[in-house]
């Protein structure tokens, strides 16, 4: 079996290279009119000089090495698709990232945009159609009780049954379960009505995989308090080359999701219940920058007319300028066309009896300390506009659950549980699903639901779809105050 994973992994190898190659020569060809009156023979026949074939032999180099780094010559069997996909993608956009910059350093007149273009599209196309093919040869046959691998549970809780009938239910992945090993507990007799093979107790594991063809092992054992029989059983698995898995939920957290990070060659399961993926972010603050520099050039004559008509209606500041609580509770001044009375933090308090919204906000509709042009500021949500300059100095994002005031988070103790404070483990917005969906007057309750709905659901798409919904909603004035 090893032999063989070995043997199909070389040839796995060998076979993208020879892609990488040929995507190279034929993002060559539309550079034939440059060679003069040199006919195609001619021009493939040419001398290659020594510098060349020295760079192009290390980007071959550079290139199996960033296949292997994004792990797409190990076992994917468990993997989604579109994971292998993305990774595939990452990978040729940095391996055509390389050759852009052997370009530049060498000065090699076949690297322009137009070969960085072709080679890219060709390669990333080429690669993931072969993965495409591959994957479904694959599921096709293990469906049919080929390419099959032994799989040995440790443990017969409600979580190993869970695995199993997933396990069960993707035949594609190409699983055969042996059996499940465990010690007597309360649960064992419910577990045998179900009629499922109880192959091992746990003293008499190591002998049992000794003496069976068990390709794998996933543990799924209390950690805490089998720990000594889970170390056991690790290390046994080891001696013989078998893979070992574990459920990573130890803790039994509700919502994270687990990821596998390494420090110094120290494995570390992280738990996430929170944006993490780093090319999602990475692309979310490009759009911010882009957006919000575009927005603030066209709509400049709309602030400027905005400041013009606060600083003559009433006397004060042009800008309101507070507090907020950001990404991870950092605090950052906030900027608003100033729509209230200069007095008008002063004056809260005596007006926090009137409040009519329930939670830790203040919300009144008809509030005294509102000018004329800050009512219509705010109906309009121009008010709004200077936090474009927020979202330029990354102190917020275009969507993202709204910047809440100091005040109001002191109130959170009476109000909230901490799960409402993970809304601070992403960066605040202008606009999130609270204001497409009936913004003021939205309970305060609901308003926190929707945040950890956005956190959960995140993505470009989703932002996307909220902008895009933003702009009738502020049209139609809907929940504004």
């Amino acid at each position: 079996m090893h032999i063989g994973r070995k043997i199909y992994s070389s040839g796995f190898k060998l076979f993208d290279l020879l892609l990488m190659m040929f995507s190279f020569a034929v993002s060559t060809l539309p550079l034939y009119h440059r060679v003069g009156t040199l006919s195609l023979a001619e021009f493939f026949e040419m001398r290659v000089k020594l510098g060349n074939l020295i760079l192009f032999v290390s980007f071959v180099v550079i290139w199996h090495i960033l296949f292997s780094v994004f792990g797409l010559y190990g076992s994917r069997r468990l993997n989604d698709r579109w994971d292998e996909i993305w990774d595939v993608a990452r990978a040729t956009t940095l391996g055509t990232g390389v050759i852009a910059a052997f370009g530049l350093m060498f000065h090699i007149w076949v690297v322009n945009r137009a070969f960085l273009m072709i080679f890219w599209a060709l390669t990333t196309t080429l690669v993931i159609l072969t993965r495409t093919m591959i994957r479904a040869s694959l599921a096709h046959a293990r469906r049919h009780g080929k390419n099959l691998r032994n799989m040995l549970i440790i443990g017969t809780n409600p979580r190993a049954l869970e695995l199993v009938q997933r396990i069960q239910h993707k035949p594609e992945l190409g699983y055969r379960i042996l059996g499940f090993a465990d010690e007597d507990w309360r649960g064992i007799e419910e577990f045998r009505k179900q009629g499922l093979p109880l192959v091992s107790d746990l003293e008499t594991l190591p002998t049992y995989v000794r003496r069976n063809v068990v390709d794998e092992v996933v543990l799924a054992l209390p950690i805490r308090s089998f720990h000594t029989y889970a170390s056991q059983i690790a290390a046994a698995c080891e001696q013989q080359g078998i893979i070992v898995r574990f459920l990573p939920n130890i803790f039994d957290l509700k919502e994270a999701r687990h990821r596998t990070d390494e420090l110094d060659g120290d494995p570390l399961i992280s738990h996430d219940t929170t944006v993490t993926d780093f090319w999602g972010l990475m692309a979310k603050r490009l759009i911010d920058i882009v957006v919000s520099l575009t927005a603030i050039i066209l709509l400049s004559p709309v602030m400027l007319l905005t400041a013009i008509l606060v600083r003559l209606t009433s006397p004060g500041p042009i800008f309101f300028v507070q507090k907020r609580l950001g990404l991870n509770k950092r605090m950052f001044n906030i900027y608003k066309f100033r729509t209230m009375v200069v007095d008008a933090e002063a004056r809260l308090k005596e007006l926090e009896h009137l409040n009519e919204a329930n939670g830790a906000v203040f919300k009144i509709k008809k509030d005294p300390r509102v000018t004329l042009i800050g009512a219509i500021l705010r109906k309009t949500s121009i008010d709004e506009l200077p936090q474009l300059f927020n979202v330029l100095k990354g102190e917020m994002s275009l969507v993202g659950p709204r910047p809440l005031q100091v005040r109001d988070y002191e109130l959170f103790e009476t109000y909230c549980g901490d799960w409402q404070r993970k809304r601070f483990s992403v960066r605040p917005g202008i606009t999130c699903l609270w204001q497409i969906k009936g913004r003021s007057s939205t309970t305060f309750e609901k308003w926190m639901e929707l945040d950890l709905q956005y956190i959960r659901n995140w993505s470009l798409w989703l932002d996307f779809e909220i902008l895009a919904k933003t702009l009738p909603a502020v049209l139609r004035g809907s929940g504004a105050a």
